[in-house]
This record gives C-alpha cells, sequence and structure tokens, in this order.
C-alpha cells in the first residue's frame, strides 16, 4: 500500500453539498439516500427529504440547508444540502467551516461556470477538499474532457478526471473508471454491471488514464518515475495518491454522473468512504486541539413549530450527552435539552453524540449560527466569514395591529436562523426594515412569516432619506405675542439664514448685542430653528443651512423659553419658503462585480439608473471578473441586485456605501414634492 494518505479515515464524516442553482444537489442527495437505504426509493411520495419547507416547495428551489445522516458500508455519513441560489449562499459558510468535505455538483453549462468560479473560490479560501460531481452527464452534448476544458478556468486547482463516459452509439450508458480501469453499465436507480472496456474505447481510456496518472505525478516523485521508465504503477500507490492528493487540496477529483437515474452514486460513495477525510483532519484544519474538552460548531439554527430551537452542530472534539451545561466562545450559555440525528425534517432522539458526528441539540436558545460551544468556558472560538452586506429591502408591518408583538418575534426568529438577513427599526420613517441578498431571499422570508408565524404580512419599498436645503440668504422677523388675561407670552426675533457647503449639516449662531434677546433664550430659540427644519416646504427635512439669531426683543413678564421657540418657528416658516428650497438625494458609491463578459450589460443597467460610471478594471486574482465602480442614486437602486443577476445567470453583486447628497431636480423632484404636498 501507498503511504502518502496514511490509514483510511473510518469515523463518522461530515459531506456537504454544493453548486450552481438547479444543478440537482438535492436530487443526488435523495439518489444517495435511496442508495444507501435512508429512504425507500428516491422520489417517492413523502419521502422527499430535501425542499420539504412550504417555501422551497412552492419556488420549487433549496432555500436553506438540508441535513441527512445515514450510513454505507458500517460507515456514518452526514450529507447538508446546501442551496444553490447566490441569494442564500450564506447557508453554506457556517456548514463549509466544519465539514469535511464537499461535494460540488456542476453541469456541463458554460453560463453556470462564473457561480461555480465562486464556490470552488470559496472551497478553496477556506482550504475544504472537495470533490466535482459531474452531473447530467446523460444530457452533455459535448465530450467531457471538453467540458472540463470548459470548466477548469473556474478552479484554481486541477480538476482530475477519475472517469470518463461508457458510450453505446454515441449514447452514455456507463463510465469506465481510470483508476480501477473497468466499466460500468448504468442501470436506473440500481447498481451499475462491472463490464470489460469495449475495444472501440480502449485508447481513449488510456490517454485519459495517463493525463490522470501525470497530474498525481505532479506530487509524488516515485510516480514520476514510473511514467518515465514506461512502468505501469500499482494500483494501490494510485489510490494512495488519489487519496492524498484530494485531502491536501492539490487536486479536484471529477466523478460522473446522473442523479436524476442515481447512475453513478454507488462509485461516488464508494470514493467518499475510500478518500474523504475525516473530523482529525478538520480539527486540524481549524487548528483545534485534539485532546482535552468537548468542542462543536453550530452549523444552522432552526425553530421548530413544537420542539422550539434546534441548534445543528458538527461534534468536532469529544463527546457531548443530554443536560450537558454549554458555554459558546463568546459567553453565551445553555443546556443540551435533547440529541437527535437527522434526516430531513425527520429526527431520531439518541443519548449521546461522538466524535465527528452531526446531530441537532435542543433548546439552546442563547447559542447562534456559527458559534463554537464547549462544555466549559474559554473555548476558542472557529472563525466564521461573516454574511456579505444586503443589497436588497423591504418595509414590514403587520396588517392587523394585534400582530406588531408576534412580527417582531418572529422577526427575531428568522435573523436567529438566517443570520444573512439584518432587521432594523427606522426611527425616521417608522419601518421595520428587513434586509437580505435578493428579491427571492425576502420573498421567502416573509412566506416564513405568513406560514410559520400566521402572520399577515403588507410590505413595501422602504422609505428613501431625501433631503432639501436653500439656495439663497434670506433675513426674518419672527414675532410671537398672545394675551390671555394674566401672565402673557412674548418673543421676538430676527434670523438671518444661508445655504452651507453640501454634506456641512446645521450651524447656530448669535450676534445679539445690547441684550435685546437674552442668553438664557438662545438655546430656545435654537430648539425652535431645529424643530423647524425636521420638515421644509418641499416636505423633507432640511440640511446644509445656517441659522444666525440677528435681533429681537423680549418683556421683563411675558417672555418665556416657549414664546421664543414660537417666535423662532414663525421665522423660519417664512424664511425657509423665500429661500429657494432645492431637493437632495443620497448619492452611493458602488463596487459591482460581474464576470467580464457581462461588463458591458452591466455598465448599460448602471447608466439607465442614472449612475455616472467612474470605470472598471479587473478584479484583483479573479480571472475572468471585472469589479465597476460607479456613483448612483439610492432612489435608482432598487431592485438593482435582481436586474445585475438576471444579466450573470445569478453570478454579479454589489456592495454599496453612502457617499454624498446631491442636488436632484426636474419631474421627478417634482413628483416628489407633490406626493409630499398631498
Amino acid at each position: 500500500m501507498g503511504k502518502r494518505a496514511g490509514e483510511r479515515r473510518t469515523g463518522p464524516k461530515c459531506i456537504a453539498i454544493v453548486g450552481p442553482f438547479a444543478s440537482g444537489k438535492t436530487t443526488l442527495l435523495e439518489a444517495i439516500l435511496a442508495r444507501t437505504g435512508a429512504i425507500p426509493r428516491q422520489g417517492a411520495a413523502g419521502q422527499t427529504v430535501g425542499d420539504f419547507s412550504p417555501e422551497a416547495r412552492a419556488h420549487a428551489m433549496s432555500v436553506e440547508a438540508t441535513v441527512a445522516t445515514t450510513e454505507f458500508m458500517g460507515e456514518s455519513l452526514t450529507f447538508i444540502d446546501c442551496p444553490g441560489s447566490g441569494e442564500f449562499a450564506y447557508e453554506a459558510v457556517p456548514v463549509l467551516s466544519a465539514c469535511d468535505i464537499a461535494i460540488v455538483v456542476a453541469e456541463p453549462d458554460e453560463k453556470k461556470i462564473p457561480a461555480l468560479q465562486l464556490i470552488l473560490r470559496q472551497l478553496g479560501d477556506l482550504g475544504v477538499p472537495r470533490m466535482l460531481f459531474l452531473n447530467k452527464i446523460d444530457k452533455a452534448s459535448a465530450g467531457v474532457r471538453d467540458t472540463l476544458k470548459l470548466l477548469q478556468p473556474a478552479s484554481r486547482t486541477p480538476l482530475l478526471l477519475r472517469q470518463i463516459p461508457l458510450r453505446e452509439n454515441g449514447i452514455v450508458v456507463g463510465s469506465i473508471d481510470l483508476a480501477l480501469e473497468r466499466a460500468y453499465v448504468y442501470r436506473e436507480h440500481a447498481p451499475s454491471t462491472v463490464t470489460e472496456i469495449p475495444d472501440d474505447q480502449r485508447a481513449s481510456e488510456l490517454e485519459a488514464r495517463f493525463q490522470m496518472l501525470e497530474t498525481l505525478a505532479d506530487h509524488d516523485d516515485a510516480l514520476m518515475e514510473h511514467l518515465l521508465e514506461e512502468i505501469e504503477p500499482p494500483r494501490d500507490e494510485i489510490f494512495d495518491d488519489l487519496s492524498a492528493d484530494l485531502r491536501d487540496g492539490a487536486v479536484t477529483p471529477v466523478l460522473i454522473g446522473a442523479a436524476e437515474r442515481g447512475n453513478g452514486v454507488l462509485r461516488l460513495l464508494k470514493a467518499i468512504r475510500h478518500d474523504a477525510p475525516d473530523v482529525t483532519a478538520t480539527r486540524e484544519r481549524l487548528g483545534i486541539p485534539s485532546q482535552g474538552k468537548p468542542v462543536l460548531m453550530v452549523m444552522k439554527s432552526v425553530h421548530t413549530p413544537h420542539g422550539g430551537k434546534l441548534s445543528i452542530a458538527r461534534v468536532l472534539a469529544g463527546q457531548v450527552g443530554e443536560a450537558t451545561d454549554m458555554w459558546s466562545a463568546s459567553g453565551a450559555t445553555g443546556k443540551i435539552s435533547g440529541i437527535y440525528r437527522m434526516l430531513g425534517k425527520d429526527q431520531t432522539k439518541i443519548a449521546s453524540a461522538g466524535e465527528g458526528e452531526t446531530v441537532a441539540l435542543g433548546k439552546l436558545d442563547a447559542i447562534a449560527t456559527g458559534d463554537t460551544i464547549s462544555t466549559s468556558m474559554g473555548a476558542a472560538a472557529i472563525a466564521v466569514q461573516p454574511p456579505a452586506d444586503p443589497v436588497h429591502a423591504v418595509a414590514l408591518r403587520s396588517k392587523e395591529r394585534k400582530d406588531d408583538v408576534k412580527l417582531s418575534a418572529g422577526l427575531q426568529k428568522l435573523v436567529q436562523e438566517d443570520p444573512s438577513l439584518t432587521m432594523e427599526q427606522n426611527q425616521e420613517s417608522g419601518e421595520t426594515i428587513l434586509s437580505g441578498h435578493g428579491e427571492m431571499h425576502l420573498r421567502v422570508a416573509i412566506e416564513r412569516l405568513e406560514n410559520k408565524y400566521q402572520i399577515a404580512i403588507s410590505a413595501s419599498e422602504p422609505a428613501i432619506p431625501y433631503r432639501e436645503t436653500i439656495r439663497k440668504p434670506v433675513s426674518k422677523r419672527g414675532r410671537h405675542k398672545k394675551q390671555s388675561g394674566g401672565h402673557g407670552q412674548f418673543g421676538e426675533v430676527v434670523l438671518d439664514i444661508k445655504p452651507l457647503a453640501r454634506g456641512a449639516g446645521f450651524e447656530f449662531t448669535d450676534t445679539i448685542t445690547g441684550g435685546v434677546v437674552p442668553k438664557q433664550y438662545f438655546s430656545s430659540v435654537e430648539t425652535g430653528v431645529r424643530d423647524s427644519l425636521k420638515t421644509g416646504p418641499l416636505g423633507f427635512p432640511v440640511v446644509d443651512i445656517a441659522v444666525n439669531l440677528a435681533d429681537g426683543s423680549y418683556h421683563n413678564v411675558d417672555s418665556s423659553d416657549m414664546a421664543f421657540q414660537q417666535a423662532a418657528r414663525l421665522a423660519m416658516k417664512e424664511a425657509l419658503a423665500e429661500a429657494a428650497s432645492v431637493l437632495l438625494e443620497p448619492i452611493f458609491k458602488v463596487e459591482i462585480v460581474t464576470p467580464s463578459d457581462a461588463t458591458a450589460r452591466i455598465t448599460a443597467i448602471v447608466s439607465q439608473r442614472r449612475g455616472q460610471i467612474l470605470g472598471f478594471d479587473a478584479r484583483p486574482g479573479w480571472e475572468g471578473w471585472d469589479v465597476v465602480e460607479a456613483m448612483m442614486p439610492q432612489g435608482e437602486m432598487r431592485n438593482l441586485i435582481v436586474e445585475l443577476r438576471s444579466a450573470t445567470a445569478g453570478a454579479a453583486t454589489y456592495v454599496a456605501r453612502f457617499s454624498h447628497m446631491a442636488e436632484l431636480t426636474g419631474r421627478q423632484a417634482e413628483e416628489l414634492s407633490q406626493g409630499k404636498a398631498a
């Protein structure tokens, strides 16, 4: 036997299933579970383990990670099917941090290469070993090696072909294993039949096998010597190299199949069983000591209708049992109320969970997704990439006031389940804002509120924080006098207002001489001025303005704080009406990352939305990608992400930062002002 890979890893393994949208990940998971006997048959009514939520079924797509544990040849394997849509991509981040290996499901489709590149890049950055399952091989029009040439730019490591299609009359009927040098004829939803490699495909098999061995020889001098001397290398050394290079992240082995028919699934399972690392290697990757107290990582949080909160966690070290007290690295605590093995939505209670197992822990309410937890305080936290900034937002309210408290509680649970969602209460507009990573992302969140928590929701576009300012200086007198028996009310001010530079905000000064307005009333005048700026003549808060208290008068008996506040309001109302008010809109600096072949489409989209293109350049370290920089009005960024993704097969995204306020004129300004006036 070879020695590079060491002994085969036999402990419980955790495998993430990832890939672009609609590549067949959930179908592959069901094929695996059917082949291992976890479900009676693939696609059986009531046996679907993926897409089991009402929202997933309604949209015919995965919207959350699905966990399923099964056994294959006496070994425990937990598969976690992660959504393929970029809007739900964060579901995979905590999973990938704690899994042993990722199966990347791809299909021979050039349009999906950018999305595949994002996934492979993420796996490379995390150091997660990966295999690629080339799905839908029965529908591929191009040759498999041509397809790999198409896909190779998406991977920073060599895509190592382990199988090639077995063809009959031009139709794929099976596969040829390049390591075993055996042919397998597919049978639908059944193990393949072993056969001899046909003579007419022997040359193709030899060529593909030599290419595989050449790639492996890049990391094995002994194998290189065998190839140079034209000596057939021992088969066990080839398998040793395949395992070692996979675990080291030096190659991405590629297997082929058709998940919908259950083809290629058994060979994939055997490759996972033989080659995949286990929790020992994952601990080393994460820097967790092999000895000492139990360490777990929470990969997902779920609020169940009747069982409370479940924390899906990987046991990276040690063992935990029911009623165990747990601490997170941040200091949060909880007691495990139950331990469950997961098969989709089904749960099986178990007494304890050992090293390598992936289980659900009951009612750790204070523990969050991504937390590292242990049986005592002081465990080092495993670094988990935080969610990207949101790119889409909606304002939510309950249709019935009695549901306001339920809405707040429901939103808090949604954010716990999906940390890539954010919720905020906008004090200025009074709106509850839910932000996320796309239109579908937020639509699913709203549907969950309605389906799971029985809350009727009304959603609308969030208000844009428009402002107004003035163009010319004005001086106005404000006089408040009221006599109604007893002490009256008197206050008089002269206010000079003038515009300030954009972004300067508000400035209040005084040039009072001779005590015509006592100093004790200066703050009252400023309070009245600030109150007047909350809503200007155009209906929006007034900014970038300087106000000077220049003159006034008072009465020894009748003057008061309230009288001078009212006098200031009167002066400001008249002054602002004559100061040539103009609207200001927020402008954001936007950086869009896009595949290079879509850059022209992206710049056109930005221009159509009144954006100013600042330039574009190659994305550093990303071959075939660009970064487009632009200035865009916030009012034009509604649904921007929808249009960007539509133009790039879901690959483009952006980050935006507030830059400045700019004057808004023309029809849009008139419509906004008229809308406020109405």
